[in-house]
């Protein structure tokens, strides 16, 4: 502040007395000298007080008038707060008000009591509104510390706001609200306590002891809700322990562990944490580590899902049951949320003070509590901005004395990503590996979750369906760990099954919706007058009748079964409770209520819950039911087809016949190619009777031959067999993967290269389609190093892509195509005279031969089957036309035209398009130009319209005498449709 500024506030504090005179017994000087110092030169040079809306600096200082002045309140001392009116000071005394001699939060109440006199539209600001303004504070001391005391903040915030709406209102003045004695008083007995304890700051707690004094509001409140002093000393002291107040943020501090923790062992005494089956060499390996004198931290290092938090939750539950050595007994395990204690740390400092906070309540407890840290990694480097110390070195020094016990657990990936890198916090950790359990641990451990499921689901869960959610959750869900995934399909399962419950059932459903039916049906015909629309109204009223008698019995039927069930809910959560009541009963040595439980109320509950039981049994074998309460192995299959894709569901008759017969679905579009229609669908006939090797794909074949006699259009079938759309094919071109860089596109590429986040192409197609038809394409055209990535794919059915993760490949049909020895089979054909068959098997051992020569042995080595598909004959082009034909005829359809051919146009464009050397290729071309070219210029020239029937046929052409008449191809719309000539219809 300038020289000339300190002047002016001088003269006008010498002046105030005769200013208070001209302005009738107001100062109006003080709050000029306010505005001054706030910087609002315009404010200050106003009369009488500040009547405008005015910013003031954090750091303002209020003196106390001598007789009622008009001042300022000052804000809190972070930010910026506005005040549209000043506040007056009644009270006489000299003191000054200044926010650096209080806490933040107690600075806020001061400051809100202002706010809410003006809400109230009361004049005088009192002891009442600072008691609103403090119990109003989100999180704040004052609510905390009558909660502890045993009050209802409710009730005491309803008592204020009752005493306030009695006290007189006033409205229309504007010289802005005045500061009342009692307040003041309040104030100052507030710096009274605060010397008694010792505090270097005014604190929300001294205020509220400060209230016992107050005669006007405090003291009434508290008889009214008869609470004492010693009582309010007691929760004080409860909440702020031995902690003095050195700073303006002290409250943060109070109770950090209450705040920023959750008591595990209280959770398990009251039952909250799911039962830990196993797992007992890891929870003894953590208890012999925290008996260590020094470096007694044990980390839990593990792959996601494995159970890492529930060794922590498991000797939580040792500790309650008294399962534990000497050093352990009557401990309390913590666990830190680090998310809360970073939560809101917006200043630098914030969160070092809360941890320490936290670490200090820890130590000060002589090793009465352990520290349980999930997903450690979070501490390395948590709070670390503009240069702050993280966590992670503020936890060093106390991990290494032996200060602090603490439990840490993470996964592997972030520990050697996180812990490893700091060699110094590594080494005050001992590891405490914890591997994924195998499938009949899995199943153990979901027999004993299985009650907590039932209970909460109000459903029964089946063994059968725990089995179930073990062996399929690890067979075909790849991407996740035991025993998280299969306690996830048993928990959606019986999800599913509560929601079928608590919605109608279908049978009742389709009713009321044929009773809307009917009834629109009603309504239309009530105003028709013919005997024809009397009689079906009569007959209508007659159905409708029917259907809502047919209604009522079965809403009463649901109803009925639905609060039987509900009732064996309710028994079975009442057991619960009262099971956990003899467990704290006989912990505390009450063996008189542990036997008035265990022999007087769980047997009864015990006997109504057998009763509900039997009637629900008697109702549901009635035939009544209509309502499943028992999750089985069919609804975990279900969730599990619905994760994946797989269809692991037990076969349904209508699924065995079609699989059956599997070879005439693929020979619809696959014509010919006998055997190797025959080897496919063997394989997938294998995988879904549950016989294929889990641990390779479901089948790999090589197909070879040449061009278009139908080794891509195989796979494209079988995919639309599998997933009723071709697309689910996952076609790789290898004719792409030619150069060596290429290669890395199919796991993705390495790490510091471009495109390291998107993943491979094969790769990240097969992780989210993790059941699907895989062709490798002219697999002849690769570079060589693409065959190393498929070695491992063939033989372990798992590739591990550029960022470590591995992706299964087991449930994938892996399909590769080659025209390898195409030349060689078509030269056999020719030249031989021999059967069919023994043409094939010559040619089929020159081709193999010939790949042998081409390929790796340790690449063919590894796939199931060579098939050679054989070049096609006259007979098999033909029935490739109609196919192509009947594809032609279903894309008219949509445009309203219908068309029909001959066996002589099939005959006429098998010829022209049969050419042993380019397969079926060329069948495409010629019905393109000589059926759809025709069609195109009919339409357009409009030959041809909707509903239109266009007939292909052959037509002898005379060409010259002598010469044999020319056939020729034409397209001809048909008058009458009926006719009996065609081929396909």
């Amino acid at each position: 502040m300038s020289r000339a500024a300190v002047s002016r506030l001088a003269r006008a504090a010498r002046a105030a007395p005769a200013a208070r005179r001209h302005a009738g017994g107001r100062d109006p000087l003080p709050v000029r000298a306010l505005a001054l110092l706030a910087g609002d030169a315009s404010a200050a040079t106003a009369g009488g007080g500040v009547r405008r809306p005015t910013w003031f600096a954090p750091m303002g200082r209020l003196p106390v008038g001598s007789g009622g002045g008009g001042l300022l309140v000052p804000p809190p001392p972070r930010g910026l707060f506005q005040f549209t009116q000043p506040a007056r000071y009644s009270s006489s005394s000299s003191s000054q008000i200044t926010p650096g001699e209080f806490t933040e939060m107690a600075w806020e109440g001061v400051v809100g009591a202002v706010d809410a006199a003006r809400m109230s539209k009361q004049q005088v600001v009192e002891t009442e509104h600072l008691m609103k303004a403090l119990l109003e504070q989100k999180d704040g001391l004052a609510r905390r510390i009558f909660s502890k005391a045993g009050i209802d903040n409710t009730s005491i915030l309803q008592a204020t706001d009752e005493f306030i709406s009695k006290q007189p209102k006033v409205v229309g003045d504007t010289s802005g609200p005045i500061i009342g004695s009692s307040f003041v008083s309040i104030l100052d007995n507030a710096r009274k306590h605060k010397k008694e304890y010792g505090d270097e700051f005014v604190s929300v707690e001294h205020i509220l002891r400060a209230f016992t004094a107050d005669k006007r509001f405090g003291q009434q409140l508290f008889r009214d809700l008869k609470i004492g002093e010693n009582e309010l000393k007691e929760a004080i002291s409860a909440i702020r322990g031995s902690q003095r107040v050195t700073d303006q943020n002290p409250e943060g501090k109070y109770q950090a562990l209450e705040r920023y923790g959750i008591d595990m062992t209280e959770l398990a005494r009251r039952g909250k944490l799911d039962p830990v089956i196993g797992r007992d060499d890891e929870v003894r390996r953590c208890i012999q580590i925290l008996c260590r004198r020094t470096k007694n931290n044990p980390v839990i290092i593990g792959e996601p899902g494995v159970g890492k938090t529930a060794i922590a939750e498991g000797l939580a539950q040792r500790i309650v049951r008294g399962d534990v050595p000497e050093p352990l007994q009557n401990r309390k395990l913590i666990s830190l949320d680090m998310g809360a204690l970073l939560a809101g740390s917006k200043y630098r400092g914030d969160f070092e003070e809360r941890l320490k906070a936290v670490l200090k309540e820890v130590t000060a407890s002589n090793g009465q509590i352990i520290l349980f840290i999930d997903e450690i990694h979070t501490v390395v480097g948590a709070g670390a901005a503009g240069g702050a110390m993280d966590a992670g070195n503020l936890l060093k020094p106390m991990l290494g004395r032996g200060e602090l016990r603490c439990i840490g657990a993470t996964t592997l990936d972030e520990y050697r990503k996180y812990i490893e890198k700091d060699a110094a916090l590594e080494r005050r950790f001992q590891q405490v590996y914890c591997g994924e359990p195998a499938v009949e641990d899995t199943i153990s451990i979901l027999r004993g979750l299985r009650e907590r499921y039932e209970l909460h689901h109000g459903v029964k869960i089946s063994d059968g369906a725990l089995v179930a959610a073990a062996v399929l959750s690890d067979r075909y869900i790849t991407g996740r760990f035991l025993p998280d995934k299969a306690i996830d399909l048993v928990d959606e399962a019986a999800a599913k099954l509560k929601m079928e419950i608590t919605s109608k059932p279908i049978e009742l459903d389709e009713v009321d919706r044929e009773i809307i039916r009917l009834e629109m049906e009603k309504l239309s015909l009530k105003n028709d007058t013919d005997k024809a629309s009397k009689e079906r109204l009569s007959k209508l009223e007659a159905d409708l009748e029917s259907l809502k008698q047919k209604q009522k019995n079965l809403s009463e039927h649901w109803e009925y079964e639905k609060s039987l069930m509900t009732r064996i809910r309710s028994i079975k959560e009442e057991t619960d409770r009262v099971n956990l009541e003899i467990e704290a009963a006989e912990r505390e040595y009450d063996l008189n209520r542990a036997a008035e439980l265990k022999y007087g109320t769980l047997l009864s509950l015990q006997k109504q819950l057998e009763e509900a039981e039997n009637k629900l049994m008697e109702f549901q074998q009635s035939g009544k039911s209509m309502l499943r309460e028992e999750v089985t192995d069919v609804d975990i299959a279900e969730i599990v087809s619905k994760w994946t894709g797989i269809p692991v569901s037990n076969l349904q008759q209508s699924e065995r016949e079609k699989l059956l017969l599997l070879e005439d679905v693929l020979h619809k579009r696959v014509i010919g190619q006998d055997i190797a229609v025959k080897s496919v669908a063997n394989a997938i006939r294998r995988s879904r009777a549950g016989l294929s090797d889990p641990n390779r794909p479901i089948a790999s074949f090589m197909f070879m031959g040449p061009t278009g006699v139908g080794k891509t259009e195989l796979g494209k079938t079988l995919a639309e067999f599998l997933f009723n759309t071709e697309n689910a094919l996952i076609r790789i071109d290898m004719s792409e993967y030619m150069e060596k860089h290429a290669v890395s596109r199919l796991v993705g590429a390495p790490p510091g290269y471009v495109g390291y986040e998107e993943g491979g192409q094969l790769t990240e197609a097969v992780r989210r389609r993790p059941y699907s038809v895989v062709l490798f394409d002219e697999i002849e055209k690769a570079h060589q190093d693409v065959f190393n990535i498929l070695l491992q794919l063939l033989d372990d059915g798992r590739v591990t892509d550029s960022q470590g993760r591995t992706v299964s490949f087991t449930n994938c049909v892996i399909i590769m195509t080659s025209n390898i020895g195409s030349p060689l089979i078509l030269d056999t054909l020719r030249n031989s005279t021999d059967s069919k068959e023994a043409i094939y098997e010559i040619m089929k051992k020159q081709v193999i031969e010939m790949a042998r020569q081409t390929f790796r042995p340790e690449f063919l080595n590894r796939i199931d089957e060579y098939i050679v598909f054989q070049p096609l004959d006259i007979t098999e082009i033909n029935r490739i036309v109609e196919i192509q034909l009947n594809r032609v005829k279903n894309r008219l359809r949509q445009q309203k035209i219908h068309l029909q051919y001959t066996p002589k146009a099939v005959e006429h464009l098998g010829s022209l398009g049969f050419d042993p050397n380019y397969g079926a290729r060329p069948v495409k071309r010629v019905i393109q130009q000589m059926v759809e070219n025709e069609i195109a210029l009919g339409v357009l020239k409009g030959d041809f319209k909707q509903d239109d029937t266009v007939l292909v046929d052959v037509s002898s052409v005379a060409i010259a005498k002598g010469h044999a008449p020319q056939k020729k191809l034409v397209l001809q719309r048909l008058e009458n449709a009926n006719l009996e000539l065609v081929a396909n219809d």
